[in-house]
């Protein structure tokens, strides 16, 4: 039977349908992008594993996509609900410090003012740090502002937790399908998308290697270095040591400034104290423990030859989570490494024509 034969006029049609019901489900989809976009990461991460399963138990789709499954739930997501229930308590207790007047911002920034040497006050007068009652109203203005908008995400609580909940199960429902189906879902996507053969598998293999490369690498750096940070501060007995760990694992996404935007401050602020040797371990902590582990560690997991330049990293992170939210860590370097990928093809493709 001859294929049928379709006129200018109804391909543009076709065409035309293709797209608006492409951008309905992409609208429809959208309230649970976060929870697609973790189900692929997951599903690219762990796919290695389950075809090791399937090598083991061949013929049994369901049962190596559920033992995968299971392995993803006990391995990340566990500990990443154990982590979090934590880091909310020792930030409650750090809130309710602060309520009950155990941690005083002001005396704290008025022992750092004291320590200030005479040549110092002569450049911190032009922004009023050495007027220290103005200093003292900016920075208690600051805390209720800051409080203000604590005490307002605080009644999100529930909707958000309930949001959280339906996404997770949306991920994991959607995970089970992909590594049971992945190889044919990519066989039929690939063969619909009208890109040549070496261009699709050039976009696709990027897709693939990027983010086993953000997961592998910037990830478990990531971790590392706000497990490290957070074991130096509680060994020199910082208050809320797991709440600054967090948050350095979540600046070390970015790279050059990353970690240092926490223990560095916190360093200086020891120093100036009088907290000499705790100030001291702090710096050099960050230096040659803190902020090598990215320098040692990366270029195990996942080599040198996949990393983006450093710049557009950083532009693609910050422009990421700016646009995307926390979803933005990863699909900023994405589209950052498709962006090389395409324009590496198409400058391939018109030097070979000229």
């Amino acid at each position: 039977m001859e294929p049928p034969v379709y006129n200018k006029f109804e391909d543009r049609v076709f065409l035309a349908l293709v797209a608006v019901v492409t951008v309905g489900l992409a609208v429809v989809s959208a309230p649970f992008f976060g929870a697609i976009l973790w189900a692929i990461i997951a599903t690219i991460v762990f796919f290695p594993m389950r075809n090791r399963l399937m090598r083991a138990m061949p013929g049994h789709r369901n049962r190596n996509a559920l033992l995968t499954l299971l392995i993803i739930i006990l391995a990340v997501i566990l500990p990443m609900l154990l982590l979090g229930v934590f880091l909310v308590n020792e930030a409650s207790d750090f809130y309710m410090s602060v309520q009950a007047g155990q941690v005083d911002f002001d005396a704290y920034f008025a022992q750092a003012v004291a320590q200030v040497p005479p040549w110092a006050s002569h450049y911190l007068e032009p922004v009023g740090l050495t007027n220290l009652d103005a200093a003292l109203a900016k920075a208690g203005a600051a805390l209720a502002n800051s409080v203000e908008v604590i005490a307002a995400q605080a009644l999100n609580i529930g909707q958000s937790a309930f949001s959280f909940l339906l996404a997770l199960g949306v991920m994991l429902y959607l995970t089970f399908f992909l590594l049971r189906d992945g190889p044919e879902l990519i066989k039929r996507v690939g063969n619909a998308v009208p890109l040549r053969v070496e261009q699709r598998d050039a976009v696709i293999n990027t897709f693939a290697l990027v983010i086993r490369a953000t997961i592998k690498g910037s990830l478990v750096v990531a971790v590392l270095q706000g497990l490290i940070g957070g074991l130096i501060f509680w060994a020199l007995d910082i208050r809320a040591p797991l709440l600054w760990g967090v948050v350095m694992a979540i600046l070390a996404f970015l790279p050059v400034v990353g970690t240092g935007l926490v223990w560095l401050p916190v360093a200086i602020y020891l120093l100036a104290t009088g907290l000499i040797w705790q100030g001291v371990v702090l710096m050099l902590s960050g230096i040659f423990i803190i902020g090598l582990v990215d320098n040692v560690v990366r270029p195990v997991l996942v080599g040198r030859d996949t990393r983006l330049p450093d710049y557009l990293v950083l532009i693609s992170t910050l422009g990421g989570l700016a646009v995307f939210g926390a979803n933005g860590v990863v699909v900023g370097p994405v589209i950052a490494a498709l962006f090389l990928t395409v324009w590496e093809i198409f400058a391939r493709e018109r030097s070979g024509k000229v």
